[in-house]
C-alpha cells in the first residue's frame, strides 16, 4: 500500500529545498564579480597605461578569477528562478553542487598550470622583476582578502547538524537559535523563522527573493496541541517583518500564515521542540556552490602568499628557485582543496547515502514496534534538505501518516515518501 506523501502533511506541499541562505549568497557572490571586474580593468588599463606586462598579466588572470564566480553566481539565480519548476522532479537544490563540481574541475586544472609554469621555470630561470611583481601580488592579496569577507558576510548560518522537518509545505533550517519555514504562497516564496539569537523569540517575515515586505501583507496565528490559539501582530524592520509579541515556549504548534488580498490562502506549517544527537552531519547543511566559490578565493589567497613569500626571499637572498617553489606549493594546495570539493559535490549528485548514521537511526525508529523496514534510501536534495525513500512491512492496521509522524524527529528529513507492506 503504497501512500507516499498523506494528507494530514499536506498533500501539495512545494519542493523548493535551497539553502536557508540563498537570496544573500547570491547577492554576496554578485557583488565580489563587480570587485574582481573593476580590479580586472583597472590592472590591464594600468599596465596598457604605464606598460606594465605583469600587470596586464594579473589583469588576465583576474578575469579567470570572476569567471570562475560568474559560475557560481548564475548557479544561485538558476536555482533561484526554476525553484517551483515540475520539470525538476526534486527541485533546483542541487544546482549549487553541480557549479561546486564544475568549480572543482577547473580548480584541479588550475592547479595543473601552476604546477606545470613552476617546473619549467624551476629549471629555466626567467628574470624576475621583484618590486613591480611583488607589489601586484599584494593587491592580489588584497582583492582576495576583500572577496572572502563579502562572501562570509553575515554568513552566521553555520549548520548545527540539526534542522527541522519538512514534510509539508515548507523546508527548514535551525541555526543558533533560529527555525525557518520557506513557504510557497500565492505573493511568492516567503520565509517564516522564529528568531531568537541572543534575544527573546519573536517572528520574523520577509521574501525569500529580497522584495520587499509589509506588516499588512501577512496574518500569523499559532494553534498549539492543546487546541489554545494566539494572533500576532508585525512592524516593519530593515527589510523583514517583525512580530510585536514574544513568543511563549515550547515553540510546539501549527502556524497559520495568511497572505492578505485578494485570494489570499491559509498555508500550515508546524513548528516543533528541537531534538538534538540524531545524527545528521554538519555537511547536509554545506552549501557547497558558496564553499566553491570561496576555495577559488582562498586559493587565490594562498598563492598570493606563497609568491610573496617567494619573492621576498628571492630578492634577498639571491634564491631564485624559491619563486617557482612556492608555486608548486601553492599548486599541490589548491589540488587538494579541488579533490575534496570534487569528492563532496560528485558524492551528491549520484545521490550517495548522505548520512549512514541517520539511516541507522530512521531505521530503528520504523523498527522499533516489531515492524521491518525493507527498502530504506537517504540523499540529500539540497542545502539542509535530505529526501528520504522508506518501505516499511508491518502486520498492524497502520498507513504511512503513523510513520511519518515517528520520522518528524529527524529535522533533517525534508522530503519523505512511505511505502506501507501489509503482512498479515
Amino acid at each position: 500500500m503504497a501512500d507516499p506523501d498523506t494528507p494530514s502533511f499536506s498533500p501539495s506541499h512545494s519542493h523548493v529545498f535551497l539553502g536557508a541562505d540563498h537570496a544573500g549568497a547570491e547577492k554576496r557572490t554578485w557583488a565580489v564579480i563587480w570587485l574582481c571586474g573593476f580590479m580586472m580593468v583597472a590592472e590591464i588599463a594600468g599596465g596598457a597605461l604605464f606598460g606594465s606586462i605583469a600587470l596586464i598579466a594579473d589583469g588576465l588572470h583576474m578575469s579567470t578569477h570572476a569567471g570562475a564566480l560568474l559560475l557560481a553566481a548564475l548557479a544561485y539565480t538558476y536555482a533561484r528562478k526554476h525553484a517551483n519548476d515540475p520539470g525538476f522532479a526534486f527541485g533546483t537544490g542541487k544546482v549549487g553542487d553541480l557549479a561546486g563540481f564544475t568549480s572543482a574541475v577547473i580548480l584541479a586544472m588550475i592547479a595543473l598550470l601552476i604546477g606545470y609554469e613552476a617546473i619549467l621555470r624551476l629549471f629555466n630561470p626567467v628574470p624576475i622583476h621583484f618590486n613591480e611583481a611583488i607589489a601586484i601580488a599584494v593587491l592580489g592579496l588584497g582583492v582576495n582578502v576583500a572577496s572572502a569577507w563579502l562572501l562570509s558576510g553575515g554568513h552566521h548560518h553555520h549548520g548545527h547538524g540539526h534542522g527541522h522537518a519538512h514534510h509539508d509545505e515548507t523546508d527548514a533550517h535551525h541555526d543558533h537559535g533560529e527555525e525557518i519555514r520557506h513557504i510557497d504562497t500565492e505573493n511568492g516564496i516567503v520565509a517564516l523563522e522564529i528568531f531568537e539569537d541572543g534575544v527573546p523569540p519573536r517572528f520574523r517575515v520577509r521574501d525569500s527573493s529580497g522584495k520587499p515586505v509589509n506588516a499588512a501583507d501577512f496574518t500569523v496565528e499559532t494553534i498549539r496541541p492543546d487546541g489554545a490559539s494566539q494572533a500576532f501582530a508585525f512592524v516593519n524592520r530593515d527589510g523583514f517583518l517583525e512580530s510585536l509579541a514574544e513568543i511563549p515556549e515550547p515553540h510546539e504548534f501549527t502556524v497559520r500564515l495568511r497572505a492578505n488580498g485578494p485570494g489570499g490562502a491559509v498555508h500550515e506549517v508546524r513548528f516543533e521542540e528541537h531534538v538534538h544527537g540524531h545524527g545528521a552531519s554538519p555537511a547536509h547543511h554545506r552549501d557547497n556552490n558558496m564553499r566553491a566559490a570561496l576555495i577559488h578565493v582562498m586559493a587565490d589567497a594562498a598563492v598570493s602568499v606563497l609568491v610573496i613569500g617567494g619573492l621576498l626571499l628571492a630578492r634577498t637572498f639571491g634564491w631564485v628557485w624559491m619563486d617557482p617553489m612556492a608555486g608548486i606549493i601553492g599548486a599541490v594546495v589548491i589540488a587538494n582543496w579541488s579533490y575534496g570539493l570534487m569528492r563532496d559535490t560528485g558524492g551528491i549528485l549520484l545521490d550517495r547515502t548522505a548520512d549512514r548514521k541517520l539511516v541507522q537511526d530512521v531505521r530503528a525508529t520504523i523498527e522499533t514496534d516489531g515492524d521491518k523496514v525493507t527498502d530504506l534510501h537517504l540523499w540529500r536534495l539540497g542545502p539542509g534538505h535530505l529526501g528520504a525513500i522508506v518501505s516499511v512491512a508491518t502486520d498492524k492496521p497502520f498507513g504511512s501518516e503513523y510513520y511519518h509522524r515517528r520520522l518528524v524527529r529527524f529535522h533533517a528529513l525534508s522530503h519523505v515518501t512511505v511505502e506501507v507492506q501489509q503482512t498479515a
